[in-house]
């Protein structure tokens, strides 16, 4: 069923409500534009129709043999096990053997090596039986690459948990047989797909000189499309599937969603209750779907689900389920909805499941603390949204927007968004603790420093990504702005004497969780020789201490860690002129 239909179908469902709440929900999903990229940036890719079958020799000649004749020119078999007794080798097809494999790439550029092995880390090696390991594709078709991959092993050669385009995953259950025979004559030609993303290295909180932070993102892909090269995180744009949760899950927007962008969600999001409520709606509840995740068994089950849920539940169509996260659900309640539901369909996939399970276990200690009922903000699967439970109440006082006027949109960034959305939702509690817990993985809390310690060095302040770390400028020291901190522990590993450690946690105290606050402040040493100020003093004493029995040290030679820099050049000058045989040390 294709998307067309499928909006088709759930609208034909939704004129079967007639009431208030019916008419005003039909009325405003006619009446909301829906906001998009009109050319969106693309990748192309190009086959040849080139086919690699891959798998046990019994199961690989029984699904050659299904294959149209046209295709059996382009297509080579690689068993990995033996041929059974009785078994008939197909003569119209090219047939290899072989049981060490390691396959990478996408539709049109499939790599395909054998006589490989494993290493202790799991990545396939080069270098098996002592020989290299050589290119299946040039050996058999005088090409470098496979276009096409079919694989009929049970445990899958390509490990992803969504396969790159091209690869049928057939023995792994991802697709079935039919549906790969049926693609299989159409996949030659230039085919292009959206790139889905926005990268910013700038905003990455993954690494900063040479220590690694935040991976979020890394552990978020389904497709296994990021990768570190170069200390930097990267995405290989023809892997990349539009999942969605890498975005999500990064708290910086160094990876934003793109097709939409998640502000022009937004914007549609907050344009559909507003005319929602214009026309007299109440108690809305917004449910997200994502139609591409869905077999066509599942749309059909989502649309009846809908047919027999409250004509307040307005459905919000998704790229991907997990193209939205936290800040979006948070403002849709302070837009006016009652509840937010996520409709899980049986293809999510485990790392984006995961994802949205970690930020609904967020948005979960968020509702308690505030009071609400933490099923407000729930993923269900779609078998079971007939019978959730539908709450009627609204989450902010109607005060809020007199005279029916709409509540104003949400703007910044989606940290911004989300500490707005609940300092918002927050005025109308009686009464909340200024400082709650949340999950270990949460991008948010504060850093506590052990002065005592503290050398004042600002290697934390120069690898901080968000600048929730800054030095005071004006003299040696440090402050703090929590609302800027992901919680990456880059200035936890950079710290050399281990005095930072991290504190996960929400601060409802909008005025300070947002105030730059001093964490460390201390007198600057002064130059011996000039006077002038030049570094903190407790850095000078530090090194004073480690270095005066070290051989470059000795005499005069440690007074010159009291100097400034211009001081300590000089002297070491003059003492070269005055003593040229002699080596100069520090």
């Amino acid at each position: 069923m294709s998307t067309e239909n499928t909006i088709t179908t759930i609208n034909q469902v939704l004129t079967q409500h007639t009431d208030r709440n019916g008419m005003a929900r039909q009325d405003a999903l006619q009446s909301t534009v829906t906001l998009g990229n009109l050319i969106p940036p693309t990748v192309s890719f190009d086959s040849h129709g080139r086919i690699l079958v891959a798998g046990a020799a019994t199961v690989v000649f029984r699904f050659a043999r299904k294959l149209p004749p046209s295709l059996h020119a382009n297509t080579v078999l690689l068993c990995t096990e033996g041929v059974s007794s009785g078994a008939v080798t197909p003569l119209e097809f090219s047939v290899f053997y072989a049981k060490d494999i390691a396959i990478d790439g996408f539709l049109g550029a499939f790599d395909v090596q054998i006589g490989v092995r494993e290493a202790a880390d799991g990545k396939p090696q080069k270098g098996a039986l002592g020989h290299d390991a050589q290119n299946l594709a040039v050996i058999t078709t005088g090409q470098p690459h496979f276009d096409v991959v079919v694989d009929l092993t049970e445990q899958g050669i390509h490990q992803a948990e969504l396969p790159p385009l091209g690869y049928y995953a057939v023995g792994r259950g991802v697709c079935s047989e039919e549906e790969t025979i049926e693609a299989l004559p159409d996949l030659t030609g230039t085919f292009d797909k959206p790139k889905f993303f926005r990268l910013d290295t700038e905003k990455c909180a993954h690494t900063s000189r040479g220590l690694e932070g935040c991976t979020r993102c890394i552990d978020a892909c389904p497709a296994d499309a990021l990768d570190i090269v170069k200390s930097a995180i990267t995405i290989n744009p023809y892997l990349c599937q539009g999942m969605g949760s890498c975005a999500t899950a990064c708290p910086t927007e160094a990876i934003s969603y793109a097709l939409p962008d998640p502000d022009n969600t937004q914007h549609f999001l907050h344009q559909l209750l507003t005319h929602y409520q214009a026309k007299e709606g109440v108690a809305p509840v917004v449910l997200f779907y994502a139609d591409d995740d869905m077999a066509p068994a599942g749309e059909t089950l989502l649309a009846n689900a809908i047919a027999q849920m409250p004509s307040r539940v307005i459905p919000v169509r998704l790229e991907e389920l997990a193209s939205v996260g936290i800040d979006t659900w948070f403002s849709a309640l302070v837009y006016g909805a009652t509840q937010v539901v996520l409709a899980e369909s049986p293809q999510l996939h485990a790392k984006t499941r995961r994802v949205l399970v970690q930020e609904l276990d967020i948005a979960a200690r968020f509702l308690k603390t505030l009071g609400l009922e933490m099923h407000r903000i729930a993923m269900l699967p779609i078998a079971e949204l007939r019978h959730a439970t539908m709450f009627d109440s609204e989450v902010m006082s109607s005060d809020t927007s007199s005279d029916n006027a709409p509540r104003a949109k949400l703007e910044g960034s989606k940290r911004e968004k989300l500490a707005s959305a609940l300092d918002l939702l927050a005025a109308h509690t009686d009464i909340l603790p200024p400082i709650v817990a949340v999950p270990e993985n949460a991008p948010y809390g504060r850093i506590d420093i052990d002065t005592s310690g503290c050398t004042l060095c600002m290697g934390c302040v120069t690898v901080c990504p968000t600048d929730a770390l800054k030095s005071i400028g004006t003299a040696p020291g440090m402050t703090f702005r929590e609302q800027d901190c992901v919680q990456c522990g880059l200035c936890e590993q950079s710290c050399p004497e281990s005095v930072i450690s991290l504190t996960p946690r929400y601060n409802w105290d909008s005025a300070s969780r947002q105030q730059r606050q001093t964490l460390h402040e201390e007198e600057a040493a002064e130059c011996i020789s000039c006077g002038k100020p030049f570094a903190p003093v407790s850095m000078v004493n530090m090194l004073i201490e480690r270095l005066r029995n070290h051989s470059h040290f000795q005499d005069d030679a440690i007074k010159r860690l009291s100097m400034c820099e211009d001081c300590r050049v000089r002297d070491m000058v003059a003492d070269m002129i005055e003593n040229p045989d002699q080596q100069i040390k520090a």
